[in-house]
């Protein structure tokens, strides 16, 4: 089997950012942007058309009121899927009135959602699953490490963990879920697993000081606070791993480039 690593290097500084850092990305905040952005064009086109004595023209309102949001995303620094967001919201808002829709699909549309992205709604992280190179990349990267003690944080369905579960029969695997779909369907996959251990919860409130690495694959808005609980609650000599999301100012121990459709690149930080 060909090697996952396409290169293993030693990571060289990069240039600070010295922007201010951008306005918080949470709910709130962003329903906030969308109504101050329905809020500046209605109050120009009210009056306008009042005055006119013609009728609202709602299609293009709801798109002036995308154009205004997208305008404010971007003026706060918002990540671009939330960009993206802004900009088609009020336009697919009002198209979809128009289709007369029960608004009970709506509510089963919300909840089937938040069963499988409840990371993404109350702590920035969206689903990402990590691939097969991935975990093999990982299996190297540990196998060195005797009576290996493995977690990973928002473990999704399993991906990493149940093949490194099958490598390592000799380490212990725990997966760390709070997504009520994606922990179940985790939780079947690795139920024959002795090795791994299937856990609901939130990874903030798990102690990180038993294990001997820690596998994250999040997103850029938690980084720098999972790091101070990394640096505050790991061992000397553990290993934090993080996909594709370096830590923001601290340069990595070591990176890897995996040779897949991805170009996915672990970052390595030693404590």
């Amino acid at each position: 089997m060909a090697n996952p690593i396409s290169a293993l290097t030693t990571a060289s500084p990069e240039p600070l950012d010295n922007r201010p850092p951008a306005i918080g990305a949470s709910p709130r905040r962003q329903l906030a942007l969308q109504l101050a952005a329905a809020l500046a064009v209605l109050s120009l086109a009210w009056p306008y058309y009042g005055m006119r004595n013609e009728e609202l023209p709602w299609p293009g309102t709801a798109l002036a009121i995308g154009g205004v949001a997208l305008l404010l995303a971007s003026f706060t620094r918002q990540p671009w899927w939330w960009r993206l967001i802004h900009l088609f919201f009020a336009p697919l808002a009002w198209g979809v009135a128009g289709l007369a829709i029960d608004p009970g699909w709506f509510l089963l549309l919300f909840i089937a959602l938040l069963l499988v992205y409840r990371g993404a709604l109350t702590g920035q992280v969206p689903l990402y699953l990590s691939n097969r190179p991935t975990a093999l990349a990982l299996a190297e990267l540990t196998a060195e490490r005797p009576a290996l003690r493995f977690l990973d944080l928002g473990a999704g369905i399993g991906s990493v963990l149940r093949p490194l579960a099958g490598k390592r029969p000799d380490a212990s695997f725990t997966g760390v879920e709070n997504a009520p779909a994606t922990w179940l369907i985790g939780r079947l996959l690795t139920a024959g697993l002795a090795n791994c251990d299937w856990r609901w919860g939130d990874f903030w409130r798990t102690d990180l000081a038993s294990f001997d690495v820690v596998y994250a694959f999040l997103s850029p808005a938690p980084m720098a606070a999972l790091w101070e609980k990394v640096q505050r609650e790991m061992r000397p000599g553990s290993l934090f791993v993080s996909n594709s999301f370096p830590v923001p100012g601290v340069e990595a121990s070591r990176e890897i480039e995996l040779a897949d459709a991805r170009q996915t690149r672990l970052y390595c930080y030693r404590v």
